[in-house]
């Protein structure tokens, strides 16, 4: 298969799982903007005139960037687990797998599919968020970097769990275990130097600690975190399970049983 070939074939799957997700927006991309409504009305404008300032902004203003960052997060990672577990469950990835389409090119082609639900979301939320906070970009650059590099990692993420589910409660395992308490535990809501010492060493083994200190630097100008560690762990965790999830295509893992 030639490059132009592949190129047909990736942009063939892309278009596939953007139409996908569009044509059920009132699963996809509706449920981010009512849920972060919700945690502006509740953590804003009840709870956030208690606490006062975070890092000299006001309470909404700090916790905008975390939230905004969650839904990417969430799109992302639940758009490629649930699209490639459907192509194995209902065994329509098979004929893709048979055909001379090179696997990196699957890859990136379900990857791209979840970026491109991640990002979408990320904007409907931002949108939301102006009728209840001023919103001030302090780095352009750094929001859309930070906010494309998350959604692709945890577009990995999502596919490598496609691969190694079983059944449909198998895809909910991770989010609902994993990815929601580290996300809560990230940041979004406070500012990791009010923990304890000990507590603080603790946060800084949470990756999604570095992405939201470093997409809250894009909006606010602060951070926890130096922005060169930042993009340095977010870097290393997309290498890892771009590679991970290429050899377990190559093998066949989860897919040819």
């Amino acid at each position: 298969m030639n490059s132009r070939e592949q190129l047909i074939t990736f942009a063939t799957i892309v278009t596939k799982e953007f139409i996908r997700f569009m044509r059920i927006w009132q699963q996809t991309l509706l449920p981010p903007a009512i849920t972060t409504c919700l945690y502006f009305v509740i953590f804003g404008n009840l709870i956030g005139p208690r606490i006062g300032q975070m890092d000299g902004f006001n309470y909404i203003d700090f916790i905008v960037p975390g939230l905004i960052l969650m839904q990417v997060i969430t799109g992302s990672y639940s758009n490629v687990v649930s699209s490639f577990f459907g192509a194995k469950f209902q065994h329509s990835l098979e004929e893709m797998l048979v055909s001379p389409t090179p696997n990196y090119v699957i890859l990136l082609g379900y990857i791209t599919g979840g970026v491109a639900r991640g990002v979408i979301v990320g904007l409907i939320v931002t949108v939301v968020s102006l009728f209840f906070s001023n919103l001030h970009i302090h780095n352009l650059g750094v929001l859309i970097s930070v906010v494309t590099l998350t959604a692709f990692l945890f577009s990995l993420g999502g596919f490598t769990n496609a691969v190694f589910a079983k059944s449909f409660d198998d895809i909910s395992i991770i989010p609902n275990f994993v990815l929601t308490p580290l996300t809560y535990l990230g940041g979004i809501f406070y500012s990791i130097q009010l923990l304890p010492e000990l507590w603080q060493t603790v946060s800084l083994v949470n990756p999604i600690l570095y992405m939201i200190n470093a997409f809250r630097f894009g909006f606010l100008g602060i951070s926890d975190i130096s922005l060169p560690s930042s993009y340095l762990i977010i870097g290393i965790f997309i290498a890892a399970l771009f590679v991970i999830n290429l050899r377990l295509l190559n093998h066949g893992y989860g897919v040819r049983q």
